[in-house]
């Protein structure tokens, strides 16, 4: 388990305030403010698509130290609606969350969707996955339905290219997806309020295409830049290549923002080459599936083995479920397909998610971060790149 952090009280800056505090090499700790509270980087941002984290109320977040969570445009504004919630004090007065929330623009829900959407110079023209009727996502429109929301950041409209898509569409996509970058910029010029708006570059796989999208959203000034396109079924060497290749290239003092990506090695290689926020699906949904991370590495916990097993979960973890749990009761109860199951495991898996970025966080402070990084690719040696 990473070291206790002091809930030492940070001074409240103007949103958009980023200063970096400590670097180890090219990995960096730092205070990102936003109109909600400060976020410690680097960061891991558990996701609640819907508005909820699944399976976790937002005072079991609150315990295990969340600093920011995120929401999905796509889908809040589909059901129940961003009008609903703007009438309900956006997001934080919808779902109890008091600190910041990050909200995706849809563009990569759309991405998934590749049967049901159109692709315009105007925007996206998609079908519902809940009822199949018609609407027309533009740069303008995600802009609008995320201020409803009221996400501390906003993300502007992007198109997320296939993996194995050819060099003269991933040029094309990367053009589309600067103009609309800009049209959402207009939408919201820069001080307009307390709501961030990043960037997200793209290039697909290609280098020369990936510096051009750098250097041509990185005139247009957003409050952070993400990393956009990895984790979209190309080999983890490719999406290490572009990784380290990438992330020293975008604005040094700006957020970087890697979409997305995963697993407990992909964030430390993601603060290694200088990321400072991070987002998966990984935690939550590998605990639905019994599928736990410890300090020794992955176990699936609905194993025989774990029967009879009076042992914490991980006795590294200070969470809730090591704290007063067995793994026998565990496995029981994810056998059981008792609901309490899909809590326990998730409080945990979220926990580790923390545990990490707050490791990183003082390792970096303190010098050591290459012996901290050496640590989890001892844990897992099978997702090391050479």
């Amino acid at each position: 388990m990473a070291p206790a952090e002091a809930p030492a009280s940070i001074p409240a800056e103007a949103p958009g305030t980023f200063r970096i505090h400590a670097t180890d090499g090219a990995a960096r700790t730092g205070v990102l403010h936003t109109a909600h509270g400060p976020v410690r980087t680097p960061i891991f941002m558990p996701v609640g698509t819907v508005g909820s984290v699944k399976a976790v109320a937002p005072d079991d977040l609150d315990a295990i130290g969340a600093e920011i969570i995120l929401g999905n445009t796509y889908h809040l504004y589909l059901r129940p609606g961003d009008e609903l919630v703007a009438r309900r004090g956006g997001l934080h007065g919808f779902n109890a969350w008091k600190k910041p929330i990050l909200t995706d623009s849809g563009g990569f829900q759309v991405f998934s969707l590749s049967a049901l959407r159109k692709i315009t110079e105007q925007g996206v023209e998609f079908r519902s996955h809940l009822d199949g009727s018609k609407h027309l996502f533009t740069p303008e429109k995600v802009v609008s339905i995320q201020r409803n929301l009221n996400s501390d950041i906003m993300m502007v409209l992007d198109e997320c290219v296939s993996y194995g898509a050819d060099k003269p569409y991933t040029e094309k996509s990367l053009a589309l997806t600067t103009r609309w970058a800009q049209r959402c910029r207009d939408a919201y010029p820069g001080g307009t309020a307390g709501n961030l708006l990043f960037g997200i570059t793209q290039g697909g796989f290609f280098k020369d295409l990936r510096e051009r999208s750098i250097g041509e959203l990185t005139q247009i000034d957003f409050d952070g830049f993400a990393l956009g396109g990895l984790s979209v079924g190309e080999s983890k060497p490719e999406m290490m290549d572009i990784l380290y290749h990438c992330a020293p290239l975008l604005p040094a003092d700006k957020p970087r923002y890697l979409m997305g990506v995963g697993t407990p090695l992909d964030i430390i290689n993601g603060i290694a080459a200088g990321v400072d926020m991070f987002d998966c699906v990984l935690p939550t949904r590998n605990a639905r599936n019994g599928t736990l991370y410890t300090s020794l590495g992955k176990i699936n916990i609905k194993r025989k083995e774990f029967a009879e097993d009076d042992g914490p979960l991980d006795p590294a973890c200070n969470c809730y479920a090591c704290r007063t749990f067995s793994r026998a009761y565990l496995r029981h109860l994810y056998v059981a397909k008792e609901l309490l199951a899909f809590r326990l495991n998730s409080v945990h898996n979220l926990t580790y998610f923390l545990d990490v970025v707050r490791g990183a966080r003082a390792a970096i402070a303190e010098g050591r971060f290459a012996a901290y990084k050496a640590g989890f690719e001892a844990i897992y040696p099978e997702e090391v790149v050479a």
